[in-house]
């Protein structure tokens, strides 16, 4: 079962639903942190991020100061605004700048954001679409990283 996915955009959070997913991410961390690669593609313009979560994964995602396009095949509860959305199978959406999201998994699930850029390096992208880079798991798991970076 789908609920509603107004307009397939996944939508800010209002001031007081932002300060929820910023407690329960202060939460999440205050417990041991899982391993999570990320595969990184940076080509034509465009820069992709997939991670691959195991079912019973709680993680917050960064505060997005970009709009992107964002992939999720699985099972899984996001935020969204001010209320949550069940995804189920597969999805192709579009996530508004200035959003933060929180995410469970029921099954292992697969997302992927996409977003047009001109940065020429991993880095240079993930400081792009977000404040809060140095937090990223990307730049905490050294080793864990597959990246493709093609010069187009």
């Amino acid at each position: 079962m789908n609920l509603a996915v107004q307009n397939n955009a996944l939508v800010v959070p209002g001031s007081e639903a932002l300060a929820r997913v910023f407690r329960i991410q202060d939460e999440i961390l205050s417990h041991p942190q899982i391993d999570i690669p990320t595969e990184h593609i940076l080509h034509g313009g465009m820069y992709a991020r997939t991670i691959r979560l195991k079912a019973g994964v709680i993680v917050t995602g960064a505060h997005f100061k970009v709009p992107s396009i964002l992939i999720v095949k699985g099972k899984c509860a996001v935020s969204s605004g001010e209320s949550a959305i069940l995804l189920c199978n597969y999805h192709v959406l579009t996530g508004e700048a200035g959003r933060k999201q929180v995410c469970v998994t029921m099954e292992d699930t697969e997302i992927t954001m996409i977003f047009r850029t001109d940065a020429k390096t991993v880095e240079e992208a993930e400081n792009e679409f977000t404040d809060e880079a140095e937090s990223l798991m990307s730049r905490k798991q050294d080793g864990n990283n597959i990246m493709l970076v093609t010069g187009e």
